[in-house]
Parts: structure tokens; sequence; C-alpha cells
């Protein structure tokens, strides 16, 4: 599926929301002008990973944006979400793409070259690639794979590439610059009491027009 990828990935992790639900986590995110989503969640039940992305995905439908569901692809075809994001442990991109069909997203998470040119080969419509910087936010031996990684990483691969990975705010245009068509955020963009201003302050350092006035 070929889908225009936003500079701004927001990665929305149910278990580190700060408080809120992802439904008004998402709100902020949205009212700011993000347009990219995905819910993450590792210890949730699935009955509660769907209750979660169905009020989400509902929210993200009439923002004309887009929800990636991380690891489900079964909890991504129940809510009809935009699509599924699998990561190296998780269900093979063929199989996720056979149960979503051509008409959904699925992306991949990569951390070597050969994983990216694996990926690359695949029917996977962009590649995750990282970390790029060291991170708190997910538990991982993957080695950081900084900025001249990153541009390895490009020249392996013409598919839409999101960098993820310890990013933060200053770092950003330059993310983009080593060959990323997305960066992927999570933790820098709960810091600070106003989510929304962060997200706001992030489309706007990655050249995107917010909605939210800074």
């Amino acid at each position: 599926m070929n889908f225009p990828l936003p500079r701004l990935y927001a990665i929305i992790d149910a278990a580190g929301t700060g408080g809120p639900s992802p439904a008004a986590r998402g709100q902020e995110f949205l009212d700011a002008g993000v347009r990219l989503i995905q819910l993450r969640s590792k210890t949730a039940s699935t009955r509660e990973l769907y209750e979660a992305s169905l009020e989400l995905a509902a929210l993200v439908g009439r923002a004309g944006g887009t929800l990636i569901i991380n690891d489900r692809a079964d909890v991504a075809l129940a809510v009809d979400a935009g699509g599924v994001h699998v990561g190296q442990d998780d269900l093979p991109v063929e199989l996720a793409r056979g149960l979503l069909g051509p008409g959904k997203i699925v992306g991949v998470s990569t951390h070597s070259i050969e994983q990216v040119r694996e990926a690359d080969r695949s029917s996977a419509d962009y590649i995750a690639f990282g970390p790029i910087f060291s991170t708190s936010t997910k538990e991982s031996s993957d080695q950081v794979v900084g900025l001249e990684g990153l541009r390895e990483a490009r020249r392996a691969t013409a598919k839409p590439l999101v960098a993820i990975g310890g990013i933060y705010l200053d770092a950003a245009p330059a993310v983009l610059g080593a060959g990323a068509d997305s960066v992927a955020v999570i933790g820098d963009l709960l810091r600070g009491e106003d989510v929304g201003e962060r997200a706001a302050q992030f489309l706007s350092k990655l050249g995107e027009q917010p909605a939210k006035k800074l």
C-alpha cells in the first residue's frame, strides 16, 4: 500500500501515557496536527488492547489520520486500523500481510543493515530502523546505530524509512537530514506538561504545519 508518510510518527505506549488513556493522549496529538499514531502495549490483555484500539481508531479516523497497532495484526483487523507494525520477534511481515490484505499498512522494525535488506525484499510498506540514539522507553539489547547507521540504511532501501529510538526535539531535523522519511517519537513527546504543545514543536521542527499554535 502506497501512503504518504508524515514526518512525525507519534507512538503511544499504553503503559506509559503518564495517566491519560491512550484515546485522551491520542486526542492531544491529533489536536496538535499529528496524523500518524501507533498504539503499543506489552502488558494489556487482548480485550484491553482491543477496547483501547477501538476508541483510538474512531478518533484518528475522524481526524483523517492513520492508526497503526503494534504487534497485533488481529487487533488491527478487528478495529479496522490503518495497519500493523511488527518487530523481529513478532508475526512475519508476509503473514501479517496475509491477515490484513493489500489495502492495509504493514511496517517492520529493523536493527541492522541485513534486516533492512531483508525487509526491503518483503511487502512491508515502510521500514523502521534504530535505535538511532540511546533510549529508555523500550527494554532492548539492540545496539545504537547513530546517524551514520541511518545513512547506511537509507542506501540499503528505497522503501519509506522511519527512524526510531531516543530521538529528541533538537535532533529531529538532523535525523531527517540523514535519510529518514519520518521520525518516530515516544518519550520526548511526553516532556513537559503540555503534550500537544510538544507535538506541535516537533511538527514545526520537522517542517510541517502544526494545528496547534506555538
